[in-house]
């Protein structure tokens, strides 16, 4: 007995080093296992090119602008043909590169068009122990079992009028898969089982308030994110026009926050009791003016627009990349460069510095830095602060439009031709 107690506390330090380990091993969504922008690492590479610190590197079959994610040792990622006539399921040994599966999942004959920007292949697939969920859109979802590569469902049933193509991003909940399907006509949130693919609710947006806009102003491509707020377990989704507080069990709507019109990409923050919601293109005089940045005390009911706004930023919002709160502020790039870098309570600047060209991915917080990568895939690395410090810069020499994914102490990056790891 006395052996087995002195063993005891031995046993639960291994159990945290073993959990801690798992963590930083997996990058399970769109920005991270808790979809923040954070990255569960000690230590995060600082310098390399498309040669330099290079691990491995693959070719990636077909385009698309989705982001890798990781479970133990395998790498998921998802592609499609150009003219979005076949679309892919890729899982890579994280360790040596190698292809482990390659599906065809979904194709079609006659698809939709898209931006020009844009890939049949941009939303993010989740993955958790044992399942991946990928997600094209219109065009199909589907969870796979890691462990022998076989379908175990997939839904085509799932209409969308994107205009511009895919890109809302699945989440994991619980039972749930949530995914958005926010295109010119009746745009809706739906929630699946996801051990069956079958639909356990679906939110259509009110047609009272969005059949007399444009059909180009209902389109949205957010990624939502799940909160904890006033007891009640909230799925925050901005929306084409305003923001939506579903409860996530049910999918009944609790508090709304009206913006304006169009194309939400920016994905939701929650830090210290708020949520940050960016309202994609705000249009005047049907003329695109601004993208806002709102910070909403989220315990409200209703319409909330005008009580629970605790402060708006207009200035430098991108309306594309997610930013990414550290200690309190919030650093966020422009779309064309600008980095600003706010008080995450109050909306204050704190100071700006402008970077080199057009920023699509999201910044990330890995090892105590934060790392901006441009499109053409530049990347600036910042130490997070009072003033701007730049660490390192580094350029892989390829398009980026996709999030790195950091386990361990490497970095998973995507590129249009290409799959590295970097160390």
């Amino acid at each position: 007995m006395k052996r087995f107690l002195i063993a005891i506390p031995f046993v639960i330090v291994f159990l945290i080093l073993f959990s801690c380990s798992s963590n930083t091993q997996n990058w399970t969504h769109f920005r991270g296992s808790d979809m923040n922008g954070h990255a569960n690492v000690e230590k995060a590479p600082l310098h390399w090119s498309d040669t330099e610190n290079v691990v491995w590197k693959v070719p990636v079959k077909g385009v698309g602008w989705s982001s890798p994610v990781v479970f133990g040792n395998q790498v998921w990622l998802t592609s499609a043909e150009e003219d979005g006539t076949k679309f892919y399921t890729f899982c890579f040994d994280l360790k040596t590169g190698k292809l482990l599966d390659e599906k065809i999942l979904f194709t079609a004959e006659d698809p939709q068009r898209i931006h020009s920007t844009n890939s049949y292949a941009t939303p993010t697939p989740c993955i958790e122990k044992g399942r991946v969920y990928v997600h094209y859109g219109t065009f199909g979802t589907a969870c796979i079992d890691t462990k022998n590569f076989e379908l175990i469902w997939k839904r085509e049933d799932l209409p969308c009028d994107h205009m511009q193509g895919p890109a809302s991003s699945p989440i994991i909940y619980k039972n749930m898969l949530i995914v958005h399907l926010e295109g010119t006509k009746d745009p809706y949130v739906v929630a699946l089982d996801k051990a069956t693919g079958e639909t356990i609710w679906k939110s259509v947006r009110p047609k009272e308030i969005y059949d007399p806009l444009e059909p180009v102003y209902r389109k949205s491509y957010q990624t939502p994110i799940v909160i904890s707020a006033d007891g009640k377990e909230l799925l925050i989704s901005n929306s084409a026009y305003m923001c939506f507080a579903h409860d996530v069990n049910t999918g009944e709507v609790i508090w709304t926050f009206t913006y304006g019109y169009d194309s939400t990409v920016s994905q939701p923050l929650y830090w210290n009791g708020l949520v940050f919601v960016n309202s994609g293109w705000i249009f005047l005089d049907n003329t695109p003016f601004f993208t806002r940045q709102y910070a909403i005390n989220p315990t409200g009911k209703g319409d909330v627009t005008n009580s629970k706004m605790v402060w708006m930023c207009e200035d430098e919002v991108p309306q594309i990349p997610t930013p990414v709160i550290v200690d309190g502020k919030m650093y966020m790039v422009h779309d064309r460069g600008m980095v600003t870098c706010l008080d995450a309570m109050t909306g204050k600047p704190v100071w700006k510095e402008k970077l080199k060209g057009n920023f699509n991915a999201s910044p990330i917080y890995a090892a105590g830095n934060i790392y901006f990568i441009n499109v053409k895939g530049d990347c600036t690395i910042i130490k997070p602060g009072e003033t701007f410090q730049k660490v390192a810069e580094n350029s892989i020499n390829e398009t980026v439009k996709a999030i790195p994914a950091f386990v361990g102490d490497q970095m998973i990056l995507r590129t249009k031709d290409n799959l590295y790891l970097i160390k």
